[in-house]
């Protein structure tokens, strides 16, 4: 009994541990820095941003623990039904939702609200993962990657009505998992086509979202584009090495509640580019890891589980800094464990105790 624990203990992925431990602390740092003046203005309680997301953090670090105590294959087993729940959620939000700023996309809870697009997220990486394993000897062909795209459409659909963001990264998790999982590359293209038309359909539904585009194109012609705008001073202004932690001068008012999407802004104006760049050096760390543990996960359900979660990660941090950097339209996307939303770190903290679930299982 006594070597069995010492065995687990040792393929425990600590160094993961470590990256998230020390995003999850960085961006309560940072939170506390950029939304103090808001807290302070809105609710006369500089730290109240702070602590709600300190709230959803401490739960986050508890259901990490669990969930990697716990054998993923006995969790992929539950897939279909965590799936099932989040489709009734998410069509919850279409009749019931809370509207903020214009967005549907939360359902309140007493005093606390929960938004349902982020347990899609996981319940998306757990399913395919269950679903393709399931079927590891018949994943060649166009049929195949037809029927993974057909099962998570539903959830896509009842998600891209209010979040097309969300929508993009579950199609995108989606497309790599069939493509981790494929030998051959072809038709991606025909996937890559699909996808292309299936944007520009939503996009066209939305007047809004067609508003976007302009604003991209032309910040400075529209009143919406004040944020990107302000957000684009903030990072030039920032320099080399910053301001200085808490002496950003934009999230006095000047970026729209800087403590959510454009957050990044921030770091460059306070840290400057050597923290933006050490940042996302720790980002690409992370991912580092979890393309090691994908690569040496006993089986293709671990393999895909953690491929899934890279994927994730990947496509929000980059989609979210090239919004900030007005690469991209604005498209509403959180930087993990840094932006305010306590939902998003709870189940990213969950989505890790995934990963580490793995790596106690993992060949070395």
């Amino acid at each position: 009994m006594r070597e069995e624990k010492n065995k687990d203990r040792r393929q425990f992925d600590w160094v993961l541990l470590f990256l998230v431990l020390f995003l999850a602390v960085f961006g309560l740092v940072l939170l506390y820095s950029t939304s103090a003046y808001n807290g302070r203005v809105k609710f006369h309680d500089p730290a109240y941003y702070f602590k709600k997301q300190l709230f959803a953090t401490l739960l986050g670090l508890a259901g990490l623990y669990l969930v990697s105590r716990l054998d993923y294959h006995w969790l992929a087993k539950f897939s279909p039904g965590l799936y099932l729940m989040s489709l009734g959620l998410s069509l919850a939000v279409l009749f019931v939702g809370e509207e903020i700023n214009g967005s549907k996309r939360w359902l309140s809870l007493g005093p606390l609200s929960f938004q349902p697009a982020e347990f899609a997220k996981v319940a998306v990486i757990l399913l395919l993962s269950w679903y393709v394993s399931q079927r590891a000897r018949k994943t060649v062909g166009l049929l195949f990657m037809v029927k993974v795209m057909l099962l998570i459409l539903p959830i896509v659909g009842l998600v891209g009505t209010n979040n097309l963001s969300t929508a993009i990264i579950i199609l995108g998790i989606g497309v790599l998992t069939i493509f981790v999982s494929n030998p051959k590359y072809v038709q991606f293209v025909g996937i890559g086509g699909a996808g292309i038309a299936f944007v520009a359909v939503f996009l066209s539904l939305e007047s809004y979202r067609l508003e976007r585009l302009a604003i991209w194109k032309n910040p400075e012609a529209y009143e919406k584009g004040f944020q990107t705008i302000q957000g684009l001073y903030a990072i030039g202004s920032g320099g080399i090495f910053g301001r200085g932690l808490g002496s950003s001068m934009q999230k006095l008012g000047f970026v729209p509640e800087a403590q959510n999407d454009m957050i990044f802004s921030i770091i460059c104006e306070e840290l400057g580019l050597t923290g933006a760049v050490l940042l996302m050096l720790v980002f690409g760390l992370l991912l580092w890891r979890l393309m090691v543990l994908a690569t040496h996960a006993p089986d293709l359900l671990g393999s895909l589980i953690c491929g899934g979660i890279m994927g994730h990660m990947a496509m929000q941090v980059i989609l979210n800094i090239a919004v900030v950097t007005n690469t991209i339209p604005n498209t509403g996307i959180t930087l993990p464990f840094v932006s305010y939303g306590g939902t998003s770190v709870l189940f990213l903290l969950g989505e890790m105790g995934l990963a580490l679930s793995v790596s106690r299982r993992e060949k070395r």
